[in-house]
C-alpha cells in the first residue's frame, strides 16, 4: 500500500458538446487536454493512453493538472470578465455621457422653443394693445370731428341768420336813391371838342361857358337825385363842387340823405371860369 503506486485509471469520456471531455465528472476542454499532453512527464513508468486521446495518468497528478488548468481558465475568465466589464463601464458611461448630451440639447430647444414661443405671444399682445389704441384714437377724433362739424354748422347757420337780419335791418334803414349826371350831352360834347382840338383848347371855350350855365341852372333848380319807389319830385340836397385844373377830373357830389354818390365827368378843361 505504502510505496506502490496507485495503478488505478482514469478513463476520458466525450460529452454530447463538441471539443469537451469529461474526467471524473469534470467537463475538460481540447485545449486543457493538448497542454496537458505537452507537459506529462516522459519515462519508462509513463504510460500512453489509448483510444480517442491514448494516454493515462495517475489520479492525483490528473487532478493536480485539471485544478491548474481550472485556476488558469478561471483566471483568464475573470480577466476577460474584468475587461468586459470595464468595457461595459466605459460603454455606460459613454451613454449616459450622450443621454444627458441629449437631454440638455432636448431641453435647450425646449427652452428655446417657449421663448420663442412667449415672446411671440407678447408680440402679438402689444399688436393687439396698439390696435386697440389706434382704434379708440380713431374713434376719439372722428367723435371730435362730428363735433367740429356740428359746432361749424350751428356757427354759420347762426352768422348768416344775423348777416341776413343785419342786411334787411339796414334795407329797411336806408333807402335807394338813383342819381343822374348833370348835363351830360354838354359832357360828351365838350370831350370830344378837346379831343379834336388838342392843341387849341380855346376853340371848346363856348361849349364850355354853356356847361358852365346848365350847371348853375341845375344847382338852383335842385340836383336830379330821384327817391326810389317814391312820387317823383325835385329834392334840393346836392351841392355842387368843381376842382378845375388841366387835364383833372372834374367832381360833382350828391348828397342824397345818408348816401353819397359819386359822379365823375370826365372834363379837361382849361381856364374856362376865366372865360366865363
Amino acid at each position: 500500500m505504502g510505496g506502490t503506486a496507485s495503478t488505478r485509471r482514469v478513463t476520458f469520456e466525450a460529452d454530447e458538446n463538441e471539443n469537451i471531455t469529461v474526467v471524473k465528472g469534470i467537463r475538460l476542454s481540447e485545449n486543457v487536454i493538448d497542454r496537458m499532453k505537452e507537459t506529462s512527464p516522459s519515462g519508462p513508468k509513463s504510460q500512453r493512453y489509448s483510444g480517442a486521446y491514448g494516454a493515462s495518468v495517475s489520479e492525483e497528478e490528473l487532478k493536480r493538472r485539471v485544478a491548474e488548468e481550472l485556476a488558469l481558465e478561471q483566471a483568464k475568465k475573470e480577466s476577460e470578465n474584468q475587461k468586459r466589464l470595464k468595457q461595459d463601464k466605459e460603454l455606460d458611461r459613454e451613454k449616459a455621457f450622450a443621454n444627458e448630451q441629449l437631454t440638455r440639447a432636448i431641453l435647450r430647444e425646449r427652452i428655446a422653443n417657449e421663448e420663442e414661443r412667449a415672446k411671440a405671444k407678447h408680440l402679438a399682445k402689444q399688436l393687439e394693445e396698439k390696435d386697440r389704441v389706434i382704434k379708440k384714437q380713431d374713434a376719439f377724433y372722428k367723435e371730435q370731428l362730428a363735433r367740429l362739424e356740428e359746432r361749424s354748422s350751428e356757427f354759420y347757420k347762426v352768422t348768416t341768420e344775423q348777416y341776413q337780419k343785419a342786411a334787411e335791418e339796414v334795407e329797411a334803414k336806408f333807402k335807394r336813391y338813383e342819381c343822374h349826371p348833370v348835363c351830360a350831352d354838354l359832357q360828351a360834347q365838350i370831350l370830344q371838342c378837346y379831343r379834336q382840338n388838342t392843341q387849341q383848347t380855346l376853340s371848346c371855350s363856348a361849349l364850355a361857358s354853356e356847361y358852365m350855365r346848365c350847371v348853375n341852372q341845375a344847382k338852383q333848380v335842385g340836383a336830379s337825385c330821384v327817391l326810389k319807389e317814391s312820387p317823383v319830385n325835385q329834392v334840393n340836397c346836392c351841392a355842387l363842387f368843381e376842382d378845375v385844373i388841366f387835364n383833372v377830373h372834374s367832381k360833382v357830389f350828391c348828397e342824397c340823405g345818408y348816401f353819397v354818390f359819386y359822379i365823375c365827368s370826365k372834363l379837361f378843361l382849361f381856364n374856362v371860369f376865366t372865360l366865363d
